[in-house]
């Protein structure tokens, strides 16, 4: 199966049909007066269609087990047949559209099982996804223009040639993926005074830096001074942000809670401190992009429409 621990949960939703075609009035009209000699068929398809839903990684092999949250079956006559609907619904880190579809399909040939005594001329048609809702292409506000950013890696140890940095250039990687562009990339020393510079001269403005990602220093060592520094220089703190961060994390080790980032805007530049550790920088970043990127379309549009 497809690795999905980067993912985050959202709720997901996904509508599937499937068209039953029957061969003669009669049979429409046995299923409308309940005179189908197996039974109701419409209830004993929703109890199958249910069955189906809940059990759907049981059947296909590469389909991930995941809780079934609310799942609704319609079934309703029409001129030739009967048009069956299912709605799935989960939160969680994958789809629902593989098991809305096993839903309908098995709705569908049981309605078939029932009615084959009655009508040899019955036929499966059209069994397709509708609609699907919640995954990460839903959440991808990202702006028309380039988005612009700089890099800070916040360490005494890279400053002065000892390690390399690794974390730095794992965020700068996952901003190309999502089209931003990094456009200043520096390695400072754990000083309060130089990061709050950076601050001030990078948040001009006249700098044209979208996004400012501080990468270290939101520990507990005596050194780590990034998020004290960075706080009061935001005009507008925004803590849902690294609160994110920090969820996301916490699902993945529980050292991810003694993180102290913090977030917010200067000017109209958006700060964030990031873990100084790779795999914290990483996780970070899978758990904020593409979806911070959507306070930039807002930010636009709010320019835009003040014009």
């Amino acid at each position: 199966m497809n690795d999905i621990t980067h993912k985050i949960h959202t709720l997901r939703t996904a509508v599937a049909e499937a068209t039953l075609e029957v061969g003669s009035i009669g049979t429409l009209a046995a299923i409308q007066k309940n005179e189908v000699p197996k039974g109701n068929v419409f209830e004993f398809a929703r109890a199958a269609a249910l069955l189906a839903v809940k059990n759907t990684s049981n059947v296909i092999p590469d389909c991930h087990p995941l809780p079934i949250e609310s799942c609704s079956v319609k079934s309703e006559l029409t001129d030739k047949g009967i048009q069956i609907t299912v709605e799935v619904k989960t939160i969680y880190r994958t789809g629902v559209e593989v098991e809305a579809m096993h839903g309908a399909s098995v709705a569908a040939l049981t309605m078939y099982d029932m009615l084959k005594p009655i009508d040899k001329c019955i036929e499966i048609r059209n069994i397709r996804l509708v609609s699907k809702k919640g995954g990460k292409s839903d959440y991808t506000d990202i702006p028309k223009r380039e988005v612009h950013a700089a890099v800070l890696v916040c360490s005494d140890s890279i400053y002065k040639g000892n390690k390399f940095d690794k974390a730095g250039k794992v965020i700068s990687q996952k901003l190309e993926k999502y089209g931003v562009k990094t456009v200043e990339y520096t390695i400072i020393p754990d000083e309060s005074d130089i990061i709050q510079r950076k601050v001030e001269q990078l948040c001009e403005p006249k700098e044209k830096i979208d996004l400012l990602i501080f990468t270290g220093g939101t520990g507990l060592s005596p050194r780590d001074v990034t998020p004290e520094s960075v706080l009061p220089l935001l005009d507008r703190e925004v803590p849902g942000i690294m609160e994110a961060a920090r969820t996301y994390g916490q699902q993945r080790m529980p050292y991810a809670m003694v993180s102290r980032g913090v977030a917010g805007f200067r000017n109209k530049t958006l700060v964030l401190t990031l873990p100084g550790s790779t795999g914290g920088a990483s996780e970070s970043m899978d758990a904020l992009f593409p979806y911070v990127l959507h306070l930039f379309r807002v930010a636009d549009g709010a320019r835009h429409d003040a014009v």
